[in-house]
């Protein structure tokens, strides 16, 4: 499946320079995605998903009679490299428009070159509470995801579902997500289930290449559940090392990972060595048991035969949502100025695959859960799946 992502993506980055339209009949969009690394099983997805928007808005006459057009570069999942492509994008190519990056140390790092130059930069996955908080948001910066608030209550009350749970020790990334992520977990949880103790939490790097240490100390600790944030090719070299040790055999695989390992594109890349029974959360179930709406069928249906794969990803959802969000911004503003653009984004809403979305004024991302349960094996798939997908949380406060 990944090798077909690769051919759209090549095909993409050949003919991302203007061939038939002049530069005023196109609207640029600069897209820094990784797509190498261990963030490219996610960020090809991502970016085919925006692909697909883009040939779908076009074929119907563009936005403003104006073709949209992506530029994307690999962020290679790294602040440094996605700050240089996305100015080299801006300054050099021209782009009207940023969208993408992966994790929370590229978008906030590429928020600040939206805000220098004044350019609307829309992000499809950070969650880190610093890209928009008080004390970094901006006019041009938009966030499609939810943030780790949100992530964290989901993750808090699936774990406060287990009763016989009266430890639990975390695991995440040692930056900015992962360490907001657990925070916002925790805070939940003390709420939730005020009587299950945290025993221990580990921190490895962003792309650590052996667990080992932090495996056995975890399992040093004896907890009854775990909660960790690992994802893309972090979480799959984790799960390789950690089931020899024995460790989701201690807990009873009572772990719960906000990573959207629970996606399609995570558990075909962990294929039999998937930890079947634990709790995993995708911003698109993909696969969706009974009453799904017509409109997501199609976007799946649309999608495969987009990619050329036998099973959509998880993933592209949120970069199809970026590009639709930014088509309704330029319509709605009828300009494809930064500054009209960004104060016409300002309360939208739009529709999506999975529902409306709609940016809030005050914090300028929206109020996305995210589909969560338990992974199993299922004789009609090659791979783990989410049992009876449930929407997490319910409610949350309102950030508009």
């Amino acid at each position: 499946m990944f090798h077909r992502y690769g051919l759209v993506l090549a095909s993409t980055l050949l003919i991302s320079w203007p061939l038939a339209a002049s530069a005023a009949d196109t609207i640029k969009i600069g897209f820094p995605i990784p797509l190498s690394s261990v963030g490219a099983v996610y960020g090809k997805p991502i970016l085919a998903g925006a692909q697909m928007a883009v040939a779908e808005i076009n074929a119907n006459g563009g936005v403003l009679g104006k073709k949209l057009e992506i530029l994307a570069r690999d962020s290679k999942a790294n602040a440094d490299e996605a700050v240089r492509v996305s100015r080299e994008l801006v300054i050099k190519d021209g782009v009207d428009f940023l969208v993408g990056t992966l994790t929370s140390a590229e978008a906030p790092a590429v928020s600040t070159v939206a805000k220098e130059n004044k350019i609307v930069f829309i992000a499809p996955t950070s969650k880190s509470t610093i890209l928009t908080d008080p004390q970094h948001i901006h006019p041009y910066i938009f966030r499609v995801a939810s943030n780790t608030d949100v992530e964290g209550l989901a993750g808090a009350t699936s774990m406060a579902r287990w009763k016989d749970v009266k430890t639990v020790a975390t695991i995440a990334p040692d930056y900015a997500y992962g360490r907001d992520s657990i925070a916002a977990f925790i805070t939940a949880l003390k709420k939730l289930g005020p009587d299950i103790q945290i025993v221990d939490q580990e921190w490895p790097k962003l792309g650590e290449p052996d667990f080992t240490a932090f495996i056995t100390a975890q399992m040093g600790k004896k907890p009854d559940a775990i909660y960790c944030s690992l994802f893309a090719g972090d979480f799959v070299t984790f799960t390789k090392q950690a089931t020899p040790l024995g460790y989701f055999k201690a807990i009873k695989n009572r772990l719960i990972d906000g990573g959207e390992i629970g996606t399609p594109d995570e558990a075909q890349a962990l294929g039999s060595d998937y930890p079947y029974g634990i709790i995993g959360d995708s911003y698109d179930p993909v696969l969706w048991s009974g009453n799904e709406p017509p409109a997501h069928k199609k976007f799946i249906e649309d999608l495969k035969t987009f990619t050329h794969a036998q099973y959509a990803s998880g993933w592209s959802i949120v970069g199809y949502q970026s590009i639709y969000a930014l088509a309704a911004g330029i319509k709605k503003a009828g300009s494809t100025g930064s500054d009209a653009v960004a104060k016409a984004l300002l309360g939208l809403t739009w529709d999506t695959p999975v529902g409306e979305r709609t940016f809030s004024v005050k914090s300028h991302e929206t109020y996305a859960p995210e589909y969560w349960g338990e992974m199993v094996k299922e004789a009609a798939y090659p791979f783990a799946v989410i049992k009876n997908p449930e929407l997490l949380p319910k409610s949350f406060q309102s950030t508009n």
